[in-house]
């Protein structure tokens, strides 16, 4: 193979470099070998998640690809952690600073070893942002690979999945399900590997991403435990040898043309928030100008087709048994959705790509036609006003309350909240107002999934306002508005909300707004005082460093915190 391919692995040429050889001899390499790129697998690979705890197989299947198209294939390993195993618990504050520390490791791995090339492999929900950020920052071909969908769990004939169980809680606090059942739900709603079901934040982000170009099609739907994920992830390896014969880079692929594509996908499909703070990190770190106002505008363009969970009726397996999502982006391109000139892991455009895709299946009935949406706009709605100078998010699909007005009901603590919630403290119209919870002030900006599934369970997800400066899980459905910003530690204008103030969230004019005058917040704010950051370890490295939500929540924003 020709030496020309050894973008950044020809240090290893000369006499003086003996040494550096010597080790890689121990791992496998020949005088043969050095002729070959360094092809890196970085997986994600955990006994600590169902979502991850099936990937070494994939990565070596990733690694046979890669041998077999003629490179010197290495996998390395980077950390998960279980978000739906966290949730509700201190550990959450650790999820979203999970992303930057896959991305700082696999940035550290692919640069120090001087690789040339690699595939990332992902499951659980910061997996997938954190391996994308990192390729966007390493400047060498690479493919993405999610590692599927987990299949749903059935009880008494009724699909179930993670979010069943959250809003079992809520339905037991109530009264509505005995113990009996609770535990039945619970021993039934996951059933083998593969990352949490309906279009939640994982299945968000996948979707995203092969939108975007930087996976194979077909790889967000296919399931995590199906011949097809298998033959995807041996056919990454081949691809991005391809990639780096092409000399096509990750810069290449990702421009804004393409984050348009992902966004537009996303709001088809009914994705989770989190897609808002993962895609502008992204793009933050491939060097792409996205800013809330490209959320607004899709928004409005592009309707909502996606019958799928939380707020739908099926899960992402569902959607691979009728044409998945490369089918969904051809419907979508046909129609004049899609930028189809965007190059693509392929080598080819997105347009070349989806030609080969199949259509959607007849009588299928989850995607509805384009004349007859759930609704007529996106369902992940930017939402400003006084309450958030800088922007929040609502997840709307679903939600028949367009405008909420109710007094506030205000907690520094998810677990304050949670324990009125479930002594019946909280009562229809109240908004209840979660802060000091974001990037900063949590530290972590923990997502509130626990809460917001209890209130649904205990049949207040419409009836009761959830706001808060933290963030919320693709599993979360209900009248709920999360990425308050400026955040409540930064000096946000949550910060000085209290008891009784009377709150406005309308969908509609996108406005959350408190009923209170510029002068009575600037005078609120005179006398508040911000609490000391955390201090120690990752969390307070990540509470000194990361950026405003609508920044991406990065933790290379020097210029503007």
């Amino acid at each position: 193979m020709s030496k020309d391919l050894r973008i950044k692995s020809h240090v290893f040429d000369g006499a003086q470099r003996a040494p550096n050889r010597a080790m890689l001899r121990a791992v496998g390499l020949t005088d043969k070998g050095f002729e070959k790129p360094m092809i890196g697998v970085a997986s994600t690979w955990s006994e600590v998640t169902p979502c991850n705890i099936h990937l070494h197989g994939l990565a070596e299947k990733a690694k046979s690809g890669v041998e077999a198209a003629g490179g010197f294939p290495m996998i390395f390993n980077t950390i998960t952690v279980a978000d739906g195993i966290s949730m509700g618990t201190e550990g959450m504050r650790y999820s979203l600073p999970s992303r930057e520390v896959i991305a700082d490791s696999i940035e550290t791995v692919v640069a120090a070893e001087n690789l040339d090339a690699y595939v990332a492999i992902g499951g659980c929900d910061k997996n997938i942002p954190g391996c994308m950020i990192a390729i966007a920052r390493t400047e060498v071909p690479a493919v993405f690979v999610y590692g599927g969908t987990i299949a749903p769990g059935y009880r008494n004939g009724q699909k179930l999945d993670i979010v069943s169980v959250f809003e079992g809680v809520g339905k037991h606090n109530n009264g509505d399900i005995t113990d009996q059942e609770l535990h039945g739900i619970e021993c039934s709603a996951c059933p083998g590997a593969g990352s949490c079901g309906g279009m939640y934040t994982a299945n968000t982000m996948a979707s995203a991403v092969e939108a975007m170009g930087m996976s194979l099609p077909g790889s967000s739907s296919n399931p995590a435990e199906s011949k097809d994920k298998y033959d995807d992830v041996e056919r990454a390896g081949e691809a991005v040898y391809k990639l780096l014969e092409k000399g096509i880079y990750p810069k290449d692929i990702m421009t804004k043309e393409a984050f348009e594509n992902a966004i537009t996908v996303v709001m088809a499909l009914g994705g989770s928030t989190n897609a808002v703070l993962h895609l502008l990190a992204i793009a933050h770190s491939i060097g792409v100008k996205l800013s809330l106002d490209d959320f607004d505008r899709l928004q409005k363009k592009v309707p909502h087709l996606a019958d799928l969970k939380p707020s739908g009726k099926y899960v992402m397996e569902d959607l691979y048994k009728v044409g998945g999502v490369p089918a969904v982006m051809k419907y979508l391109l046909e129609n004049g959705y899609l930028h189809g000139d965007c190059l693509t892991v392929t080598g080819k455009t997105l347009a070349e790509n989806l030609a080969d895709a199949p259509n959607l299946a007849e009588e299928q009935k989850i995607i509805r036609p384009l004349e007859d949406p759930y609704r007529k706009d996106g369902p992940l709605v930017i939402l400003r006003g006084n309450l958030a100078p800088s922007g929040a998010i609502a997840k709307v699909s679903g939600v028949k309350v367009k405008r909420h007005t109710g007094p506030a009901r205000v907690f520094d603590t998810e677990q304050e909240a949670t324990k009125a919630v479930m002594e019946n403290k909280i009562n229809e119209g109240d908004v209840l107002v979660i802060r000091h919870v974001g990037p900063k002030g949590a530290p972590g900006m923990p997502e509130m999934l626990s809460i917001s599934a209890i209130l649904v369970g205990k049949g207040l997800g419409e009836k009761v306002a959830l706001l808060t400066d933290g963030r919320f899980s693709g599993g979360t459905h209900g009248l709920v508005v999360g990425h308050i910003a400026p955040e409540a530690q930064s000096g946000g204008p949550i910060a000085i909300l209290k008891n009784g103030d009377q709150v406005i969230i309308d969908s509609e004019t996108q406005e959350l707004t408190v009923s209170l005058t510029d002068q009575e917040i600037e005078q609120r704010l005179s006398s508040w005082q911000a609490p000391k950051l955390h201090q120690k370890g990752v969390l307070g490295k990540y509470a000194h460093q990361v950026s405003c939500a609508s920044k991406g929540a990065v933790t290379d924003h020097f210029d503007d915190k």
